[in-house]
């Protein structure tokens, strides 16, 4: 597949990493020689150094036979003129990152499709709502639902209260008619997506696919009961990812948001026009400051700095003054798993989520949502099971699936059903399945229509 990444940026950089390894004709494009130079450090893709919004430098980095045209510069204007101009020149399929929520509201769908636009992305949006969910559930790493919350993925650090999960193997702790399974293991720096002889250890991150009506029956087995239901957080940063957490935070959620520079609290003031949310000039490592604003009454701390250094600290001393749940946004990928290490919490990396909700478009099946879990190098997928699919042909334990992946659970008529070996994948279902990020091209092979062909998905 011929695909042309505009834009060398944080995203542009990490979805032209994840695509190289899967064998196609990238080419990525930027006015910046040194950002492309460093982007494609190691990678085997082609870099053109033109403008996104030149006809002539789109021609030349063969946007009429491009498969897929994907605009990832820091400017909205820039984004949405060159896929305008790809669709224009015969590209097959385009997607467009945007900073302006409104565009992705359904009415103005048909717009976008109008002029060539298929697909649009906000990838602060899309951050903001790993925020939200890890600040509602304190006691979690990751909350993922499944076709609203039909099934849910949960992400959970064991610690020492887990006791009762160790030193079994996951055939006996997760027999056929348990209601819940554990589908993913991050270990250390490794993923381990398990089979039945994999056991569970202290400090593992374990991800249990399970129904709404068990998560208590979990969280009561990994010992976090006693984990406070937050009803105040402190945030840190006023940028984009910032206002867009504090417009999603529900209404019994109360927020101080702490912002250095004076006249952007002045600008928050218009943009956060709300009585749920406190905006407060000072600087968030000060801790005398923080403790003056009542950091200790607090039961969540999110630092969402544009500095992951300064945001890994402040976590630390948030957690040093007793705040359990902690959330960091970390956009440098190299220092996710230091801070994995040091026991930040929920890790946010917007370019990783970016990157995978792009990706989905790269599948011939229908795939619709990819998520990545961030700190592990692992994918989870829901996908709509088509007719004459090869998962359809057989019981799960004869598809003989690829160490590596795994079918966590599936949506029938609206009710979430676990999998085991016996279960019988029907058209119509929705499957959700685990598979390590390298392995996740192979699911294709799975899920595809018998005809195969491109498709896409708005967001």
């Amino acid at each position: 597949m011929k695909i042309i990444i505009a834009g060398a940026g944080a995203v542009g950089s990490h979805l032209a990493a994840l695509l190289t390894n899967e064998n196609h004709d990238i080419v990525l494009i930027d006015e910046d020689e040194n950002k492309l130079a460093a982007a494609s450090d190691g990678l085997d893709l082609m870099t053109l150094s033109v403008s996104p919004t030149s006809i002539n430098g789109l021609k030349e980095a063969g946007t009429p036979q491009a498969d897929l045209f994907i605009a990832v510069t820091p400017l909205e204007t820039k984004n949405l003129t060159c896929c305008m101009l790809a669709s224009t020149l015969g590209a097959k399929k385009t997607v467009a990152r945007i900073d302006n929520g409104e565009y992705l509201q359904p009415k103005n769908r048909d717009f976008f499709t109008s002029v060539g636009i298929d697909s649009l992305i906000y990838p602060e949006v899309l951050a903001a709502k790993e925020i939200v969910e890890g600040v509602q559930r304190s006691w979690v790493r990751q909350w993922w639902e499944v076709h609203g919350g039909a099934l849910v993925i949960l992400g959970i650090k064991l610690r020492e209260e887990a006791h009762s999960l160790y030193g079994q193997q996951l055939k006996d702790l997760c027999p056929p008619d348990s209601p819940y399974h554990i589908v993913a293991i991050k270990r250390d720096e490794d993923t381990i997506i398990p089979g039945g002889f994999d056991e569970l250890r202290l400090g593992d991150i374990a991800y249990f696919m399970t129904t709404k009506r068990f998560v208590p029956n979990i969280r009561q087995l990994v010992g976090k009961e006693g984990y406070p239901d937050v009803k105040k957080v402190m945030i840190m940063g006023g940028g984009r990812i910032a206002v867009q957490t504090c417009h999603m935070l529900p209404d019994y959620i109360d927020a101080k948001l702490i912002e250095q520079d004076l006249e952007r609290c002045h600008k928050l003031t218009e943009l956060l026009d709300n009585d749920n949310v406190l905006i407060i000039n000072g600087d968030g490592r000060d801790t005398q400051l923080l403790q003056e604003e009542g950091i200790r009454q607090t039961q969540a701390f999110c630092a969402l700095t544009a500095e992951t250094e300064t945001n890994i600290l402040a976590c630390l001393a948030a957690k040093r003054m007793g705040i359990r749940k902690t959330v960091a946004l970390v956009e440098n990928s190299e220092y996710i798993t230091m801070a994995e290490k040091l026991d930040i919490g929920t890790i946010i990396n917007k370019k990783a989520i970016a990157a995978g909700h792009i990706y989905q478009m790269l599948l011939d099946a229908d795939v619709a949502s990819v998520k990545s879990l961030t700190i592990a190098d692992a994918d989870v997928a829901e996908f709509d099971v088509v007719e004459g699919a090869l998962v359809t042909r057989m019981p799960v334990m004869k598809l003989n699936l690829p160490k590596g992946i795994t079918i966590g659970g599936i949506v029938r008529n609206g009710e979430g059903i676990l999998v085991n070996g016996r279960t019988q994948i029907l058209a119509g279902d929705r499957v959700v399945v685990f598979s390590r990020t390298a392995l996740f091209k192979q699911l294709d092979h799975f899920f595809k229509k018998p005809e195969g062909g491109l498709f896409s998905v708005f967001h």
